[in-house]
């Protein structure tokens, strides 16, 4: 059963009615909790931590941007240099998934066809075939292998003239964010065809005095090999990867010294509209039907839809990018979203900056500064006020907290306690040195609460260079850290502001 919301019905409140009490600043130090009273007679409630004490005693180098509003409520109940633009990292994907179901609705579908571009006659297409993407972030080698066999089932078994594809449907743009390594499965290319996530598998295993290797497009039922994206094993220690584009293919090589006994990671495509025509016609073969090797199509096709394949529901799309932050989806959504508003543009950062403006007009967060819609790209700012007085609002809860992921909280051990009594639903952010947690907190008492919290050491990260950018020395340690504070901070909140 589906649920449908009006692309409008999360915005409750107009940005004018809400602005009033939304720029009130936040107490400049903490409220110490105070007993409540309860039948004439103070309540046993035990007090909590400081929010200073716990920021001082969590050892975060850098700076801690903090806040917390009571649902509904139009005004901050605790802060910590809450004004303060910090790097929200995949928090930013939260505004994402509002912009986009503004723009596009809850039950908006993507489509991948297949457009023929001729005449069709016993069998034979005299013409073009094209793989026509239409922006899906999920399309993966198993709707593909539907594709192919609806190509089949038209009656089509030969392609005369040309297999093209074509990504047009969005600007093309190489890599999400040019500081990351070039071998990260997360910052692959963007444009309106995507495969898997733009991803393409990467194997190895022990093979005599060498080791064997495979690229493929796998999925839970097909495993078709690609020969657009080809690894080279090199005989050094370091760097690990190295990565070129030569000749339209995605040209990588591997450091022998790091392979080990075998291993397998999934690496990121550049040339999207190649990788997936590719293995569409790998899948087209195993149905009989014969076809060229696939070239980039220049313009959009205009012919007969032969085939269609067609995405979830965005709902459903926004709910698995929230629980498994993938980038890709994020940036394919929000290109989308700015498009159905209508404000040209050709870069992510150029799309980012539409939905900086939605933000301030809809949302009432006047210093969103977001550079892409994703968060990778850690030039971005938003303030913890802002962002929990948006979450706050009843709008947003009605929409996000369906589709926002479950947090669980640890006991003392570090182990995941599933019978802890706050329950937590919200969207992490994590980059090296950069952490962030933001959405509602049920309190043991049934208070409900919305906070945003941001951590980041911005000296640091900008210390970071070449191979340090993957595992920097103290990141894994200052995260860990800026975890536990996070915990330490939502039970302060569920003990003083609970109820």
């Amino acid at each position: 059963m589906k649920k449908v919301f009006s692309r409008r019905a999360f915005l409750t409140m107009g940005a004018a009615t809400f602005s009033s009490t939304l720029w009130a600043e936040a107490p400049a130090r903490s409220l110490r909790p105070v007993l409540r009273p309860a039948g004439g007679h103070q309540s046993a409630r035990p007090q909590a931590p400081a929010l200073e004490e716990l920021i001082r005693e969590s050892g975060l180098s850098g700076k801690v941007s903090v806040a917390v509003a009571r649902q509904g409520s139009a005004s901050v109940l605790e802060g910590h240099q809450a004004a303060s633009g910090q790097p929200p990292a995949s928090v930013t994907k939260v505004l994402t998934a509002l912009y986009a179901l503004h723009y596009l609705g809850p039950s908006h579908r993507f489509i991948t066809s297949l457009v023929a571009v001729g005449d069709v006659s016993n069998g034979v297409l005299r013409g073009d075939l094209v793989l026509r993407g239409g922006g899906d972030p999920t399309l993966d080698t198993n709707g593909l292998a539907d594709l192919a066999r609806t190509l089949k089932a038209a009656g089509i078994r030969e392609v005369k003239g040309q297999f093209l594809v074509w990504g047009g449907a969005m600007p093309s743009v190489r890599r999400i964010d040019k500081k990351q390594p070039d071998h990260a499965g997360y910052n692959p290319a963007v444009s309106g065809m995507a495969l898997n996530y733009n991803r393409v598998h990467f194997e190895w295993k022990r093979a005599g005095s060498g080791y064997a290797v495979s690229m493929d497009a796998r999925s839970d039922r097909y495993r078709p090999d690609v020969t657009m994206a080809q690894m080279k094993i090199a005989n050094r220690q370091l760097p690990v990867y190295t990565y070129k584009s030569q000749g339209g293919r995605d040209q990588w090589t591997v450091a022998s010294g790091a392979l080990g006994k075998g291993g397998a990671r999934w690496l990121p495509v550049r040339e999207p509209e190649i990788y997936a025509g590719e293995v569409f016609r790998t899948l087209a073969r195993a149905h009989g039907i014969v076809m060229k090797a696939p070239k980039k199509a220049n313009g959009a096709p205009r012919g007969v839809v032969v085939a269609r394949h067609q995405s979830a529901d965005l709902r459903t799309i926004l709910k698995g990018m929230l629980k498994y932050s993938t980038n890709l989806t994020a940036e394919m959504v929000g290109m989308a979203a700015t498009q159905a508003r209508g404000t040209p543009f050709t870069t992510l950062k150029t799309s980012a900056g539409a939905m900086n403006r939605w933000a301030r007009d809809h949302l009432g967060m006047q210093d969103a500064a977001l550079v892409d819609h994703s968060g990778l790209g850690e030039a971005s700012r938003l303030r913890a006020d802002e962002m929990a007085l948006m979450l706050a609002r009843a709008g947003q809860q009605a929409v996000l907290r369906p589709i926002l992921k479950v947090i669980p909280l640890r006991d003392a051990n570090g182990r995941v306690n599933k019978n802890h009594p706050i329950k937590v639903k919200a969207k992490t952010g994590t980059l090296h040195f950069v952490s962030a947690l933001a959405g509602y907190a049920t309190a043991a008492d049934g208070g409900e609460l919305a906070f945003a919290i941001f951590e980041a050491d911005v000296s640091a990260r900008n210390r970071l260079i070449g191979a340090d950018r993957e595992r920097p020395k103290g990141a894994r340690s200052w995260n860990g850290r800026a975890k536990k504070l996070q915990q330490k901070l939502i039970e302060r909140w569920s003990t003083v502001y609970g109820a």
